[in-house]
């Protein structure tokens, strides 16, 4: 079984814009859509969509977050989330005009008593599942929530992947993730240094994975991916032909690709083929990766 946790849900209303927006002035939209996600629902959704079984942990609130947990369900995916006494799951702001504009709110305040809500469901991971930790920190949690999780399963043979940036991720590498995935702007960020050619961002991967992570899977958008494994390994891959048209959840696609091409095969070549064909299916379509577009792209890899 796949857990996986969004800890700040949201409803992202985007809405299409046919001029550029007009500040200070009444605006009207040429079309609005909604989509339900947070990092951690979009790895599970796109694993549920390939056939996985996944579980979605996690916090929500008041009507934005029932409506998230109904969506949820209405597409079978299963779930067992937090529903908190205050406030309301969050809605972000999606203006696509000539430029897009984004407004991300702040979500939910989390009570220590919800944290420990989620510590005792997470305690009752059994040993050979999968764990994926992803996003940013609301405000309300403690900056080392991470740690902390990483700490009260290590010892397990629980399969813990990160998707975080910056020092979130630095500071859990000590627990020896089995999986993180940075993309290149992000290595750049943690090492303060300009990735310039492949040779150099593979260094630094292997920097991570001296520091304690397991596999290292570094994305580079066009440029496809780098994986440096726990056994040494360096595995480059490029990207199949297609029109990029959404990259919102590519990387939390790749990283359900993964896991699904890992649990298929237990082989760290297939699982990059996999990540690397669903975060291209999830860029060349409005919405997250669906199996035949995968086992599609599978094809051109």
């Amino acid at each position: 079984m796949v857990y996986t946790v969004t800890f700040n849900p949201a409803v992202d209303y985007i809405i299409h814009l046919k001029e550029e927006l007009q500040d200070g002035e009444t605006n009207r939209s040429s079309g609005e859509e909604l989509y339900y996600g947070g990092k951690g629902i979009n790895v599970s959704t796109v694993l549920h969509n390939l056939g996985i079984n996944t579980v979605a942990l996690g916090f929500i609130a008041g009507f934005t977050g029932r409506q998230i947990q109904a969506a949820l369900c209405g597409m079978g995916i299963s779930n067992d989330f937090i529903d908190l006494e205050d406030g309301f799951s969050r809605i972000n702001i999606k203006l696509k005009a000539q430029k897009e504009t984004e407004i991300n709110t702040q979500g939910p305040k989390i009570s220590a008593e919800a944290i420990d809500r989620l510590f005792k469901k997470l305690a009752d991971i059994k040993d050979g599942d999968v764990l994926v930790l992803a996003g940013s920190i609301p405000a309300s949690l403690p900056p080392d929530i991470y740690e902390k999780i990483m700490e009260r399963l290590s010892g397990r043979d629980i399969r813990i992947i990160v998707d975080a940036t910056g020092q979130l991720l630095v500071n859990v590498l000590k627990y020896r993730p089995f999986l993180i995935k940075p993309n290149s702007h992000e290595l750049e960020e943690i090492f303060g240094v300009k990735m310039e050619s492949i040779a150099q961002i593979i260094e630094y991967a292997k920097k991570l994975r001296d520091m304690g992570a397991a596999n290292v899977l570094v994305s580079m958008a066009g440029d496809g991916a780098v994986l440096v494994t726990e056994h040494g390994d360096v595995h480059q891959i490029g990207v199949p032909e297609g029109k990029v048209v959404n990259s919102v959840g590519a990387g939390d696609s790749m990283v359900a690709g993964f896991i699904a091409g890992f649990m298929k095969r237990g082989d760290y070549l297939e699982a990059l083929r996999t990540g690397t064909a669903a975060g291209s299916a999830t860029a060349f379509s409005k919405g997250l990766a669906q199996k035949v577009d995968v086992e599609r792209l599978l094809n051109q890899i």
